[in-house]
């Protein structure tokens, strides 16, 4: 009998496959975005990579309880920022500046002048088109194909009446018809991907004020505002965490929207917001908030906070603030509630920095399908000069060798693209209808039937892909092998 064991591997809990949206997710879980399909040569595989290069500031816990001690908090914090606090230190003061720069913001709202901040607002925004751009990128994206191209010169050429060959209706329509189906499919992911972005735009947040929380959607959430963050409440901006439910400061949160990864990572309160009695106290606090220029390195932060004025013992104190002691948007609070201080919005956030323009896919099979077209286009132009050979070449043989080729152009199905249209409809369907994958979101309906080819799966991570159970077949120890049969004594070995 072969014995089962259960793998405990750095990701955790198993997820199910799904694309990452940057430049348009594909395939969506409402758990995680992490799988990227990739198509290369002529295998597709599954790229699923940890990021191993990060630095020691970002620190994760895996399915660690919440309990720290203060003493262990506070003298990791002090290790962890000591090259942050060198930085900080030979730092000029910065000015208020606009979207994409350095900024230095009051640490009170009631000492900020909103009025004067020229900040990207707080809108998430993934669609590819509007009114204006949709008709001409649409029709683009279409004709750069040889295929489309190619029925567009034949509809084009029965406006000659030299080339006329029946009924204007046969060759205008066909083409017409696959365009209208084409339009119909990219106006509805991207009416999907609109809709998605109003929803995240309209979600509520508790805004602290001095007289008290107040409800307001995320699209309205500026720079230096006081956020409360709930429990397995999505972040809607890059925050500072000032303060959090837990005596020690500390907090999880859940990354895997941004990163990929389901392990929960360990966030730290700035120690003098931490230790006020009330989140009210806040409002007496008096200072400064430096942030670096927004960039893409979701594990890397500089900043200062500085507080000169207010209920502490010592004034004027400035703490040097690292990647621990942020909220990034779209991650997910796992633990408690929290205060979190706005830093960045909209397109300055690192989610929206990693997340690429969406663009039109094209997938494997569109490829060979116009491949093909080119192929068949040479065979009706050879059959189209033997035929006007056969004729003699006369006078006007250019005429006589386009009507042939328009004669042929029926060899060449334009059926065929509305079938695979209709048929990727349909798979896009089923697959978000799919009772064994609840939750899948299909966020582009043109290349579902990749997911079909795909041939390999790479991961670095058990688990990633798995339920986390393998089955032991053989292992190797030095110069021995042993199997299922012989596990009393590996057990042995590893006890000697």
């Amino acid at each position: 009998m072969s014995k089962r064991r259960t793998v405990a591997s750095r990701m955790g809990d198993a997820i199910p496959l799904q694309r990452l949206d940057n430049g348009g997710d594909d395939y969506d879980n409402s758990s995680n975005s992490h799988g990227r399909a990739n198509t290369s040569g002529n295998h597709n595989y599954i790229d699923v990579r940890d990021s191993t290069d990060r630095p020691a500031s970002s620190l994760s816990s895996i399915g660690t309880p919440l309990m720290t001690s203060q003493a262990d908090l506070d003298d990791h914090h002090a290790a962890s920022h000591s090259l942050a606090a060198t930085s900080a230190a030979s730092r000029p003061a910065a000015k208020r500046q606009g979207a994409g720069s350095a900024r230095t913001e009051p640490l009170n709202p009631l000492d900020n002048n909103f009025k004067k901040q020229r900040y990207p607002a707080n809108v998430v925004s993934n669609n590819k088109y509007n009114v204006i751009t949709f008709l001409p990128i649409v029709l683009f994206e279409q004709f750069k194909f040889f295929f489309n191209l190619y029925f567009l010169l034949v509809a084009l050429s029965q406006f000659v009446p030299q080339l006329r060959i029946g009924f204007l209706f046969t060759y205008v329509g066909p083409l017409v018809f696959v365009l209208a189906v084409t339009m119909a499919k990219e106006w509805h992911d991207d009416h999907a991907r609109k809709k998605r972005d109003n929803e995240a735009n309209s979600q509520r947040y508790l805004r602290l004020t001095e007289e008290g929380p107040q409800v307001i959607p995320s699209k309205k959430i500026r720079v230096g505002d006081l956020i409360i963050i709930e429990k397995n409440q999505r972040v809607p901006a890059d925050m500072v965490l000032l303060r959090t439910t837990e005596a020690a400061g500390a907090c999880f949160v859940r990354t895997d929207q941004l990163d990929g990864e389901t392990d929960w990572k360990l966030r730290i309160a700035v120690a003098p917001t931490q230790k006020l009695a009330a989140d009210a106290e806040l409002f007496a606090l008096h200072g400064s908030v430096y942030a670096d220029a927004p960039h893409k390195n979701i594990y890397d932060f500089v900043g200062t906070l500085t507080v000169t004025d207010g209920p502490l013992a010592h004034l004027p104190v400035s703490v040097p603030l690292a990647a621990e002691n942020t909220m990034w948007a779209n991650t997910t609070l796992a633990s408690g509630s929290a205060v979190g201080f706005v830093v960045y919005t909209g397109s300055d956030t690192r989610a929206a920095m990693n997340t690429g323009h969406a663009k039109t896919k094209v997938g494997i099979l569109d490829t060979e399908v116009n491949l093909m077209s080119k192929i068949l286009f040479g065979v009706t132009l050879v059959l189209s000069l033997a035929m006007v050979a056969l004729d003699g070449f006369k006078a006007v043989w250019y005429i006589t060798l386009f009507r042939f080729l328009i004669l042929f152009s029926s060899i060449i199905p334009i059926s065929l693209r509305v079938n695979l249209d209709m048929g990727k409809s349909f798979y896009s369907l089923a697959i978000e209808r799919d009772s064994e994958i609840p939750g899948s979101v299909v966020r582009n309906s043109m290349i579902p039937e990749e997911l079909g080819r795909i041939e390999y799966c790479l991961t670095d991570k058990t688990g990633t892909l798995t339920r986390n159970e393998m089955e032991m077949k053989r292992i190797h120890m030095g110069v021995m092998a042993y199997t299922s049969e012989t596990s009393d004594e590996v057990v042995r070995h590893v006890r000697a």
